[in-house]
């Protein structure tokens, strides 16, 4: 299980700067919404998680020592777990999960972003 991280805190370390968010929604989702400026590692279908993971860190978090924090839809989505594990077993030293995930987010009307037009 990975430590987790509040939306406040993890609204402040956005904030700051200091942390760098992954989404593990699929990448239609994550082009719809996402958290402002997360990167997309996809954790579904979860067989494939582990190999979206070791095919896409490397060139989305290239520095295996930075604060980390992974979400999915909401609390019962395994997305951000599978995701998080697999960066945790690849060197990954500081890795989080916002467990409520941008449901919560959007709930408490925090702004997301969009890639698609």
């Amino acid at each position: 299980m990975l430590p987790l991280v509040t939306r406040d805190e993890l609204r402040t370390e956005m904030e700051a700067g200091k942390v760098v968010v992954v989404d593990t929604m699929p990448v239609a989702y994550y082009l719809r919404q996402h958290l402002p400026g997360a990167v997309n590692i996809p954790g579904f279908p979860y067989e494939r998680a582990a190999r979206f993971t070791d095919e896409l860190a490397p060139s989305v978090l290239p520095d295996r020592t930075s604060p980390v924090v992974v979400y999915c839809a909401n609390v019962p989505c395994r997305n951000s777990e599978l995701v998080g594990a697999r960066l945790v077993s690849l060197g990954y030293t500081h890795v989080r999960k916002y467990r409520e995930g941008i449901e919560d987010w959007v709930a408490h009307g925090l702004p997301t972003q969009a890639a698609l037009g």
